[in-house]
């Protein structure tokens, strides 16, 4: 898991990644930036629990995807079946490709953790 996390974080503007547990537990982390794994942990599964109970309300399909635009960068959450993958990157970013990099990187964590 690390592996997978450590070559996400070569693509050109990711700062960091982890993987957290829908509760908010820290699972898996490389993160390269000031943000302390547990408090990011924490905000990822309080923001994405909240979009979903929305998205409930609204009867809408599950969610998928939350970005978080900053002035010193972006958040990526991003829903699997073993939690919250998180991506941290810098401000200015190529958002299509931090999105594909992040689907590639879910289909590599669900090999890992199927075998």
């Amino acid at each position: 898991m690390y592996q997978v996390l450590s070559d996400l974080n070569k693509t050109p503007g990711i700062t960091g990644s982890m993987v957290v547990g829908h509760d908010g537990i820290v699972i898996a982390a490389d993160l390269n930036t000031g943000f302390e794994g547990d408090t990011v942990g924490a905000l990822a599964a309080s923001i994405t629990a909240n979009i979903q109970k929305s998205l409930d309300r609204l009867d809408a399909s599950p969610l998928s995807q939350v970005t978080i635009e900053a002035d010193e960068g972006k958040l990526f959450f991003t829903g699997s079946d073993l939690g919250i993958l998180v991506v941290t990157t810098d401000k200015s970013v190529n958002i299509g490709l931090i999105r594909l990099e992040i689907k590639n990187a879910l289909g590599k964590l669900a090999t890992v953790t199927a075998g």
